[in-house]
C-alpha cells in the first residue's frame, strides 16, 4: 500500500479551514485561456473510461503527432481536479512528443456520480481531493498506468508526473510502482523516510523560490534520498510561487511564473528524452 506523504498528514492535523485559505488565494482552476489553448490543438485527443476494480475512472488521453511508437507519461492533477489547465498541460506534453494520459481521480465522487467538473465549487472540488482514500489513489493510478502501457502506439516506457498535491502523489507513486522510468514533481511534498527507500525510479524535483511550505522541505528530502542511495534532482526556480507551471502559462502571468514555467517546462522534455 502506497504510504502517506506529509501534506496529506499536515493536512489531517490542521484541518481543512487551512486549505481552503489556501485554495481560495490561488487562481481559479477554471479558465477561458486554457480552453482557448486546447480548442485550439491539432493533437488528437480523446476521453477513455478504464476499468479500476468495481469502479470506471475517465482518463484524458492526448496523443503526440510522431511515426514511432512513444513512451507515456502519466500526469496527477492539482487539488483543483482535472481542470481545464490540466488537460492544456496533458497537450503540451503530448506536444513534445509524448502520449500524455490524466486520469480524474474524482471520477464518480462528484454530484450525480459525477467528476472533476461536476462540482459547484472550488472549495467543494478540494474537500473532494483531500476526502480521496490513498488506496483508491494508488488503484487508479495503477489502472490507469496499466491501461496506458497498453495502448498500441506506446513503446513500453512509462513516466509519472504531477502537480501540487499531483506532485506529492507522483512522489508517492513512485515507491509503489516499479516500472516507472522517471517520477516528476512539481512542488509537491515528499514521502516519509521509509517510503523513500523503496524507490527505483529517478526522482527530479522542479520547486518554486517562494513557497517555503514545500521548499523548506528540500533538504531534508535530499538528504534522505541521499543515505537511501536513490537519484533525486531538485531544482528551486527563484521568485516563483506554488503553482507556476499553471501560474505561469495565465495571461497575467509575473515574470518569475513565466520565466519558471518555461524553464521547467525545457527540463522536463529534456528528461524526457533521455527515459
Amino acid at each position: 500500500m502506497m504510504k502517506w506523504s506529509l501534506f496529506p498528514r499536515l493536512c489531517r492535523t490542521l484541518g481543512f479551514a487551512f486549505i481552503f485559505l489556501l485554495a481560495a488565494a490561488l487562481p481559479s482552476a477554471a479558465q477561458d485561456w486554457a480552453k482557448q489553448q486546447i480548442n485550439k490543438s491539432p493533437r488528437h485527443s480523446e476521453w477513455v473510461t478504464i476499468k479500476s476494480g468495481g469502479r470506471n475512472i475517465q482518463a484524458y488521453v492526448v496523443y503526440p503527432e510522431v511515426k514511432e511508437k512513444a513512451p507515456v507519461v502519466l500526469l496527477i492533477h492539482e487539488i483543483f481536479g482535472l481542470s481545464d489547465w490540466m488537460r492544456e498541460m496533458t497537450d503540451e506534453v503530448a506536444a513534445a512528443g509524448y502520449i500524455a494520459i490524466a486520469p480524474d481521480l474524482l471520477s464518480g465522487a462528484g454530484p450525480g456520480g459525477g467528476g472533476s467538473s461536476s462540482f459547484p465549487d472550488q472549495d467543494a472540488t478540494v474537500k473532494a481531493v483531500f476526502g480521496l482514500k490513498p488506496e483508491q489513489v494508488t488503484a487508479d493510478l495503477d489502472a490507469t498506468a496499466d491501461y496506458a502501457k497498453k495502448i498500441p502506439s506506446a513503446n513500453g516506457k512509462l513516466a509519472v508526473g504531477g502537480f501540487c498535491w499531483g506532485g506529492g502523489q507522483s512522489f508517492s507513486f513512485a515507491t509503489h510502482r516499479k516500472d516507472l522510468a522517471a517520477a516528476f514533481v512539481f512542488y509537491g511534498p515528499a514521502p516519509d523516510k521509509v517510503a523513500l527507500t523503496s524507490i527505483t525510479a529517478p526522482v527530479y524535483g522542479f520547486y518554486a523560490g517562494n513557497d517555503a511550505r514545500i521548499t523548506s522541505t528540500v533538504p531534508a528530502t535530499t538528504e534522505a534520498m541521499k543515505a537511501a542511495g536513490k537519484k533525486y534532482e531538485p531544482v528551486i526556480y527563484e521568485g516563483a510561487g506554488h503553482g507556476f507551471m499553471r501560474a505561469g502559462q495565465a495571461p497575467d502571468a509575473s515574470p518569475e511564473n513565466k520565466k519558471a514555467w518555461e524553464e521547467g517546462f525545457k527540463r522536463l522534455t529534456a528528461l524526457l528524452k533521455g527515459i
